[in-house]
């Protein structure tokens, strides 16, 4: 069998446990009634992903820290309904199902068992591991996340796509350049921008008020990033509406720290990981193939293994 040509997996992990917690029933469960369907989730989608994708290398993204101080100190809002509990010097407790908090050990095990590597940063969030393990790859590199603030990776140059996973695993859709165009008007260089311009209200970015989407991608196609769109705001020859302009002049104070929040980081220093996929075998395969009873994991861990048996 031909080896498969190189290419980097990376997995926006919390993004997808969670979609596989809300998707697959919550009755399934452990005999101690403890849910097992973020796990089960989780497993088939990787083992399709593998499957369909064909990557030589797979890195589960981790949120160390999945609401940064920094950010929050520039935008104080940023991701704040989110917060079950301040931690004062730490990081937020992130209000999540207890459900979909008793299965994140077991994920994390069974991650391990498979060899796949969980890489994640203090102080940064899962989208600025991927940006820095996508950034400068030297291969090809699929972003696996339902979180399009990830769409400003993409770069066909480079070979950077993101499979997106907003309409289910059923539904992936792979985005490029073109799709990133068609669907805001905007290059992926240019989405950070345009994301800041209109806001979102999912991660508690207010944008600018009363630009949205389509206000925010022609201010772009005009005058290319937010320093042109600034700039332009100031010159009174420039050819922007005197109410385009007022709604800038208001959003000064956001417009000037936003972009650092809505930038996914590309140059974090990182543990060095060996991603590369392998069969399971030996030891890790007992442990795994003996935890489908212990965990009630059906066909989940026969799906993943026979997945990564395909790879070599």
């Amino acid at each position: 069998m031909a080896s498969r040509p190189e290419k980097l997996l990376l997995l926006d992990t919390a993004s997808l446990y969670f979609r596989a917690f809300y998707g697959v029933p919550d009755s399934l469960k452990r005999a101690d009634g403890t849910p097992v369907n973020a796990v089960r989730g989780l497993l088939d989608m990787i083992a399709k992903l593998v499957t369909e994708f064909e990557p030589t290398e797979l890195v589960a993204c981790w949120d160390d820290d999945w609401r940064p101080g920094w950010r929050v100190a520039l935008i104080p809002s940023y991701k704040g309904h989110r917060v079950e509990r301040a931690v004062p010097g730490g990081v937020d407790v992130e209000e999540t199902p207890p459900g979909l908090v008793r299965q994140i050990p077991l994920i994390r095990e069974v991650l391990g068992l498979l060899g796949v590597p969980i890489v994640g940063a203090p102080e940064h969030e899962a989208d600025d591991v991927i940006g820095t393990l996508a950034t400068g790859a030297g291969r090809p590199v699929d972003v696996v996340t339902g979180d399009r603030d990830l769409f400003q990776l993409v770069d066909d140059e480079a070979s950077v796509r993101v499979i997106y996973t907003a309409r289910g695993m059923s539904k992936l859709e792979l985005v490029t350049d073109a799709v990133v165009v068609g669907k805001y008007g905007v290059l992926p260089q240019q989405y950070a921008d345009f994301a800041a311009l209109r806001g979102d209200s999912s991660d508690g970015l207010p944008g600018v008020a009363g630009v949205g989407e389509k206000t925010a991608s022609g201010l772009i196609q005009q005058f290319v990033d937010l320093d042109g769109i600034i700039e332009a705001a100031s010159d009174a020859s420039a050819p922007m509406s005197a109410g385009v302009r007022a709604k800038l002049a208001a959003a000064a104070d956001y417009l000037a720290v936003a972009p650092r929040v809505v930038e996914v980081v590309r140059d974090l220093e990182l543990p060095e990981v060996d991603a590369h996929l392998h069969p399971v075998t030996g030891g890790r395969r007992a442990v795994l193939e003996g935890l489908v009873d212990e965990w009630n994991l059906g066909g989940s861990v026969a799906r993943v293994l026979a997945a990564l048996d395909a790879v070599e």
